[in-house]
């Protein structure tokens, strides 16, 4: 069993930025692709983008291409998620989730989840 815990979410105006922690309990954190995902009010959950287990290779939808970083660090067992230029349309929970080796493209096959943690973003 894999508990994941979110941290840093709050508020933010427009176009300000927002660090997403995420810290995982398990001491096989490497052999795991790492993703987030977010979740606004009265919508599905969407794929945001995704690491590797090494960290080499990372994926990112459209939406948040370029604004967005995903990074992690194996030996602290954490990955982040670093928002900038942040929409009122990015408002949601975000959540992060591990996926035994992965593909990065792979969406719904992720094996465990965190409990997410609120972005709010202003206009």
């Amino acid at each position: 069993q894999v508990q994941l815990v979110e941290s840093g979410g709050g508020l933010v105006q427009a176009g300000g930025s927002l660090r997403l922690s995420c810290t995982a309990s398990t001491r096989f954190f490497q052999m795991y692709t790492m993703g987030w995902f977010r979740q606004a009010p009265g919508k599905e959950r969407e794929f945001v983008g995704a690491i590797s287990w090494n960290g080499g290779s990372t994926y990112y939808t459209d939406l948040v291409k370029g604004r967005f970083t995903i990074s992690r660090d194996n030996a602290k067992n954490m990955v982040w998620l670093q928002m900038s230029s942040l929409k009122p349309e990015d408002t949601a929970v975000y959540s992060c989730a591990a996926g035994w080796k992965l593909s990065l493209t792979v969406r719904d096959e992720y094996d465990y989840w965190g409990q997410g943690t609120q972005v709010t973003v202003s206009s």
